[in-house]
């Protein structure tokens, strides 16, 4: 690739807006330890949440779908999603079983998704199991931390983030079982030819 193709593929709208949201993770981190402002956190981490459709809407409505851009975007919501539930679960912000049980699925797909671009299996695509789970848990987060917030009705908060939680972690780790079993298929299968696309990150 040419130095200005590879330009091209860097300076676009959803690669700047991935980036950002890149760029937003030390900032939740400052709020939630340095400032120690668990509203300011939860705000920023659910607009972060709300934002995950964002840069691939944005490369399909401009046109502007990149091999960086393919990557970029799911390792902008990896290392969001990470950070933000190790966070909490240091800052004792969400019940220790639920941050690990979910930090245990994320790292077992991501482990999964490396080792089927490492063997060619080809892309393993994203179901709408895992996609709503991951959906849900976006937003059940930043609904714990404002439940930690010193506001009116933090109860309430609390508890619309288990209502929200419960049922999204369940739908989220059927979902994974459904990637299991379409990785197994995949790795059965022949191996396809290098691609300079890498197969898709499932949520």
């Amino acid at each position: 690739m040419s130095a200005e193709g590879f330009r091209g593929q860097i300076w676009t709208v959803p690669n700047l807006v991935s980036a950002l949201r890149l760029g937003c993770i030390p900032v939740f981190c400052w709020l939630l330890f340095g400032l120690d402002s668990p509203l300011a956190a939860g705000i920023l981490l659910g607009a972060l949440g709300a934002s995950d459709f964002l840069d691939g809407y944005l490369a399909r409505r401009l046109d502007q779908a990149t091999e960086l851009g393919a990557v970029l975007d799911p390792v902008s919501d990896r290392c969001m999603f990470f950070a933000a539930v190790i966070s909490m679960l240091i800052s004792g912000d969400v019940a220790l079983w639920f941050g690990i049980v979910t930090l245990v699925r994320e790292f077992g797909l991501s482990v999964g998704t490396l080792v089927l671009a490492a063997r060619r299996a080809g892309w393993l695509g994203v179901n709408a199991w895992g996609k709503a789970g991951s959906f849900g848990l976006m937003f059940a987060f930043p609904m714990f931390l404002l439940g930690r917030a010193d506001i009116l009705g933090a109860g309430g908060w609390t508890l619309a983030g288990w209502l929200c939680g419960v049922p999204s972690l369940a739908v989220a780790w059927y979902g994974a079982v459904l990637y299991v079993r379409a990785g197994r298929a995949a790795l059965g299968g022949p191996a396809e030819p290098a691609s300079c696309t890498p197969p898709s990150s499932p949520r």
